[in-house]
């Protein structure tokens, strides 16, 4: 009944707002594509990058940023539960892999943990886009595993006159999830504000079988009498994932002035999220956040830059961890992120742009599972990015220069015993540097390369973590003297296109001469834990995070070609081999080889989708590794079977209705990029319908 509700609330708004704009249709700013601050096309671009908007974008949202980019080569999800899931990219993660926000990094704590999930909704995202492997000269030297940016156009940067937007309903899945969403855009000529809200509520997941593996249940480690175990007992997880469940609400509001030579703007976003944690019975996070974004650019200056952007957000992050109505642990983070860019006229053909990029953040732990210090970072960079076209090729080059200061301001720890170290501070210096080019053969095929050396400094949590883990059920060290990370990289790919046909295949090696990981020990760590009033210990196996020498290699194809005027045939494969070249054997959680293939019909109102996608038996894994105990296991491959189908409504507004069904072969899926593989699989079969609408 609630759902009927909503969803009449939405059809009666959704007429009025087209009412009002006579009919108009929605029509999204085309926004610079990430990766290249000219603002040239995806076409022209060097490094890899895939883009996913419009109505494409609507029909692949998902609950978290991983699952919505699942058809990405090159992308995993390194999920933790239904709710929760950082994007991974060639392998690679955590910091690595830079998130943005309308090209602004997006603050919260998913980087330090993977049971924190990204303060990202897919609901209210316009556009996402992706570069597959070192995007450090533009981002930082962290990103070397890649970059993605989620647009959301909050800060209007067009003209408008009248009123744009769009809504969407939905409602099913393997959560039984109602999500509901809507955006608008108000114009009077040089003034134009942007209003945005949405919320999504998911059950329980539905699970094809039981939540625990049998090779798990195998193992000598497995014991469902062991605190770490309570929650996946032999009643547990039948055909259910419980603690699955979750809520997701927020909005936002910005508005700019756009003049003839750019625009200014403004906007405030929030974000929250509650959602259980499917590895501990009983707890769930409580995630708020508040965002401030600043943006302006000026163009045709006529002066030597003749353009120029700048950028900034503070953001406000905080959660709780709760059992109940208590509150075990608090992770706060604020942070001032921002971008000065200055474009210059072409000098002898060469075009490019000046930046500057500076952060300033402030992260404290409370509670009784602070494994980290409170700390502090800063970090200022400085970067120059340069293209020289020659014809139809193109030659580029840049060079990044940073200074990050790390601080340890100390902390109380948690309650399982760990302490500190006093407050400290270690200061980096980074430098990064790239030469690529593009070389036309002729008007269809071309081929691109790139050569990159990639430095990153640690995080906080690499240099100064110290205390019990529950998320990944060991005992994580830093070491206060680890090395800054370092890489030499080189990517290539050839590409085809022949109007909507296009293929291509691409190839890259990464050499590590200092990977920092979070390795085994073979020292064990007694932490006492208080239970019903009685004190126990418990003996966990150190990890420690440490440098060594690693290698990442592997390749991709896409392509699409029209077999008929109305019918599209999809091909997609990705690979990635990581090996630990000190320690011998491989890096963990490394995705499996990947192939899919799909079929595309649209004819009139109607549409239709059919998806292939084969993960092969994962049996490369760590030996160095591990967690709650366990060495990593072998993961089994699976097939994913997925259908789409969209009609548009015979009426005068422009809406549509859709179903997608996934699963279908109700397959256990698990993902071997997951902390939790082997106690929560991804979603059995399941079927969700909605209605989406733009004016």
């Amino acid at each position: 009944m609630k759902l009927k509700k909503v969803s009449l609330l939405f059809l009666l708004l959704l007429s009025s707002w087209a009412i009002a704009a006579d009919r108009a249709m929605l029509t999204i700013p085309t926004t610079a594509v990430t990766g290249n601050p000219l603002g040239v096309g995806s076409d022209q671009m060097v490094v890899p990058i895939s883009i996913l908007n419009g109505r494409e974008l609507s029909l692949k949202r998902e609950s978290t940023l991983a699952e919505t980019l699942n058809s990405v080569p090159g992308l995993s999800n390194s999920s933790f539960g239904s709710s929760v899931g950082r994007p991974m990219i060639r392998g690679m993660d955590s910091d690595r892999i830079r998130i943005l926000q309308n090209g602004v990094n997006s603050i919260d704590a998913s980087n330090l943990s993977f049971d924190h999930a990204v303060a990202i909704d897919p609901l209210i995202i316009e556009q996402i886009d992706v570069i597959r492997g070192p995007a450090t000269l533009l981002y930082g030297g962290g990103a070397v595993g890649g970059v993605i940016n989620a647009i959301d156009h909050r800060i209007p940067k067009e003209k408008l006159q009248g009123i744009t937007g769009r809504g969407e309903i939905r409602y099913g899945g393997a959560n039984l999830e109602q999500s509901q969403a809507a955006v608008i855009d108000i114009g009077t000529g040089n003034f134009v504000m942007h209003l945005d809200a949405y919320h999504r509520d998911g059950k329980n997941y539905r699970i094809p079988g039981n939540a625990v593996s049998n090779r798990l249940q195998s193992t000598a480690a497995w014991n469902p009498e062991e605190e770490n175990y309570t929650l996946y007992s032999t009643d547990h997880g039948k055909r259910r994932l419980l603690n699955s469940q979750s809520e997701t609400k927020g909005g936002a509001i910005g508005a700019s002035m756009i003049f003839d030579k750019g625009f200014a703007g403004f906007s405030y976003a929030k974000h929250q999220s509650v959602y259980g944690s499917v590895k501990e019975p009983g707890v769930h996070l409580d995630m708020d956040r508040d965002r401030y974004d600043f943006s302006s650019e000026l163009k045709d200056l006529n002066t030597f830059f003749d353009r120029a952007k700048f950028k900034v957000a503070y953001t406000d992050y905080q959660h709780h961890e709760k059992e109940g109505s208590e509150i075990h642990t608090t992770f706060k983070n604020a942070v001032t992120d921002g971008t000065f860019e200055l474009g210059h006229k072409p000098i002898a053909g060469l075009q490019g742009v000046l930046g500057v990029q500076f952060d300033h953040g402030k992260f404290n732990a409370i509670g009784h599972e602070a494994f980290v210090p409170n700390s502090r970072t800063n970090s200022q960079s400085v970067y120059v990015y340069e293209e020289l076209p020659l014809e139809k090729h193109k030659v580029t080059f840049g060079l990044r220069h940073g200074k990050h200061d790390v601080e340890n301001k100390g902390g109380e720890g948690s309650d399982h015993g760990n302490h500190f170290s006093d407050p400290t501070a270690k200061k980096f210096n980074t430098n990064n540097a790239a030469i690529g080019g593009l070389y036309a053969l002729n008007d269809q095929w071309s081929l691109t390369g790139n050569i990159s050396h990639n430095e990153r400094a640690p995080t906080y949590f690499e240099l100064f973590a110290n205390g019990l883990h529950k998320a990944t059920g060991v005992y994580e060290e830093g070491q206060a003297d680890l090395k800054k990370e370092k890489s030499n990289g080189i990517d290539g790919q050839i590409r085809w296109k022949s109007g909507q046909d296009s293929l291509t295949f691409g190839a890259y090696f990464n050499r590590f001469s200092n990977f920092i990981g979070l390795l085994s020990t073979n020292e064990p760590k007694v932490v006492e834990h208080e239970h019903d009033g009685e004190h126990h210990e418990i003996t966990y196996q150190k990890s420690r995070f440490t440098g060594i020498k690693a290698e990442f290699k592997g390749i991709e194809l896409e392509g699409k070609t029209m077999l008929t005027d109305y019918l599209q045939f999809n091909l997609r494969a990705d690979y990635v081999d990581a090996k630990d070249k000190t320690n011998g054997g491989y890096v963990p959680r490394i995705s499996p080889l990947k192939l899919g293939a799909g079929l595309k019909y649209e004819f009139d109102s109607f549409g239709a989708r059919l998806d292939v996608l084969h993960a092969f038996r994962q049996d490369r894994v760590a030996t160095n590794y591990n967690y709650e105990g366990n060495k990593e296991l072998i993961t089994d491959g699976y097939t994913n079977v997925s259908m789409m189908a969209t009609y548009k409504l015979p009426t005068q507004y422009n809406l549509e209705a859709f179903t997608r069904a996934n699963n279908l072969l109700d397959e256990e899926i698990r993902e071997h990029a997951s902390f939790l593989k082997d106690i929560a699989p991804m979603g059995g079969r399941s079927l969700m319908i909605g209605l989406r609408g733009e004016f």
